[in-house]
C-alpha cells in the first residue's frame, strides 16, 4: 500500500500541486506568539509582495534603572533615527560601544529546550502541522470539531473546513462533510 503526502498553505488552505512552490516561513515576533519562533509554510505566489510592504524596523531594550528585566521596543527606523539630534544616528551606532555578547541567545536556548507538540490532545488537535495525522488527532476533530474550530479561530489559526476536500480527507471527516 502506497502513501499520499498531501502539502498545502498554512496561510490559505490550497493545495501545492508541486513541493516547489511552497515557501518555508519562520515566524519569530508576531503578538500572538507565546513560545518562540514557529514555522509555517506557503505558496510563493501567496508571497507576491511581502517585500514591498516590509517596513524597516529596530528593535532596542530600555534598561530603567532598579528594573528588573529590561523592556524591548520595536520601532521603525525612521522615528528611532529621529531620536539623535546632536549627529546622524549612522554615525552615533558607528562610534557606539559594543555590546559584549553573551551565552546562545535566549530563542536559540529556547528552541533546544522546546517540548514536542502532541496533536493527540485537544489543545493542540486541528492545528496545521508538518507529519501525518494520527488517530487520535483525527478522531479529536472528528468528535470536537467545532469547538476545535472555535479554538482555532480565536488563535489566528485557519479552522478545518467542511467545504475544503482536503481538510474532509485530511481529518477523516466525509461523514460529517
Amino acid at each position: 500500500m502506497g502513501q499520499k503526502i498531501i502539502r498545502f498553505s498554512d496561510l490559505t488552505g490550497k493545495h501545492a500541486d508541486d513541493e516547489g512552490d511552497l515557501v518555508r516561513i519562520v515566524v519569530r515576533q508576531h503578538p500572538d506568539l507565546e513560545d518562540g519562533p514557529v514555522e509555517i509554510e506557503a505558496l510563493a505566489g501567496e508571497l507576491t509582495g511581502v517585500q514591498d510592504v516590509a517596513l524597516d524596523l529596530v528593535t532596542i531594550e530600555l534598561h530603567h534603572p532598579g528594573a528588573a528585566e529590561p523592556q524591548t521596543v520595536v520601532m521603525e527606523a525612521a522615528a528611532f533615527d529621529g531620536l539623535a539630534s546632536a549627529a546622524p544616528m549612522a554615525d552615533l551606532l558607528r562610534g557606539a560601544r559594543r555590546v559584549a555578547r553573551t551565552a546562545p541567545s535566549q530563542a536559540a536556548a529556547a528552541a533546544g529546550t522546546r517540548e514536542r507538540v502532541n496533536y493527540s490532545d485537544l489543545e493542540h488537535a486541528g492545528k496545521p502541522h508538518k507529519g501525518r495525522i494520527t488517530d487520535a488527532e483525527k478522531k479529536l476533530v472528528q468528535q470536537h470539531l467545532e469547538e476545535i474550530n472555535e479554538r482555532l479561530a480565536a488563535e489566528g489559526i485557519r479552522t478545518i473546513d467542511l467545504g475544503n476536500p482536503e481538510h474532509v480527507a485530511r481529518y477523516g471527516l466525509e461523514p460529517q462533510a
